[in-house]
């Protein structure tokens, strides 16, 4: 697929894969295939540039493509790699204000490394020209989208000039994980280990009210806050002078989930919700507890979407 993509393109393009002796789970891998192939070609359409254009720039003409697979932990790490040209964030950041996903002064105020994530963006392209490699305003969302569905994640890393890196966590299986196990009213939950930063003791009077929502300062920096009983359309226990916080990350996300009671860390089989109760938001499965109580499994991603946790961050700066 590499070797026909540069001959199209015009480029010349060394490939190496490192990891071959990598193994993961047949259902991930039926999940990343698709993800991983949008990567390598994003890669020889954007990234690497034509020997002429590398020439220019003092570079090698033929681009180097690196796609490599290891262990960590738990967990297998996928890496797409080019030394391409790089994302620029200042384009990003003057497309996000074209398209009127963000003002001017918000999209100033964004980071280069927030400003490089925006190509997760639905519907979010680049490309001046249409072709049919890439900039149809699909891909990268849905890249995203197929990972998280996994328990995985994807970062983007890159300099301009000097290329792009892409690395995916993945869980060595979809059946396992650790979680933290939280109360909430007289229902257990499980947060997975993996998003848990710390737990923290809150008092009411800390609390503070935006325009989004609440958020808590912490060692200075602000906390975006998320009631489950409210995202559930629980009655809240909101009233309470101290209250447990559970902060979570995901990606460069970090936000605090208000519950009642901590319960411990327990290793948990997950369990699908079945074609009857379909995808529920902010659920990503539910598990079988050792009394038979089946705990619901949250799932960090779809909270930062259904809480509005990313809007909220920047208003609050």
């Amino acid at each position: 697929m590499v070797r026909d993509l540069a001959q199209k393109l015009g480029k010349e393009i060394d490939f190496v894969i490192e990891g071959h002796e990598t193994e993961l789970d047949r259902n991930v891998i039926e999940v990343i295939g698709d993800p991983l192939i949008h990567l390598i070609r994003n890669s020889v359409d954007h990234g690497i540039e034509t020997p002429e254009e590398r020439a220019r720039h003092g570079k090698p003409g033929a681009g180097l493509l690196k796609l490599k697979a290891s262990y960590m932990e738990n967990h297998i790490i996928i890496t797409v790699q080019d030394d391409g040209k790089g994302i620029d964030p200042a384009k990003l950041r003057a497309k996000v204000v074209e398209k009127g996903l963000l003002d001017r002064e918000a999209a100033g105020r964004m980071t280069d490394r927030e400003a490089i994530k925006l190509i997760f963006s639905p519907g979010f392209s680049t490309a001046v020209e249409v072709s049919d490699l890439s900039g149809r305003g699909v891909g990268m969302d849905i890249v995203r989208s197929r990972i998280e569905q996994i328990n995985g994640t994807v970062e983007v890393s890159s300099a301009v000039g000097s290329g792009t890196t892409f690395t995916i966590k993945l869980p060595l299986t979809l059946a396992i994980i650790r979680a933290l196990m939280v109360e909430l009213g007289a229902e257990q939950f499980a947060l997975p280990l993996a998003n848990v930063v710390e737990t923290i003791h809150a008092r009411a009077g800390e609390i503070m009210q935006i325009k989004q929502g609440e958020v808590i300062v912490i060692r200075g920096q602000v906390l975006p806050l998320v009631r489950l009983a409210r995202i559930f359309g629980w009655e809240d226990s909101g009233d309470k002078e101290r209250m447990y916080v559970v902060v979570l990350c995901v990606g460069d996300n970090k936000f605090g989930v208000i519950i009642d009671k901590l319960v411990g860390e327990l290793e948990i089989v997950i369990k699908s919700l079945g074609k009857y109760l379909g995808r529920v938001p902010c659920l990503s499965g539910a598990t079988i507890l050792g009394d038979g109580q089946v705990a619901l499994i949250i799932d960090a991603r779809s909270l930062i979407k259904e809480a509005g946790i990313d809007k909220r961050a920047y208003t609050a700066r």
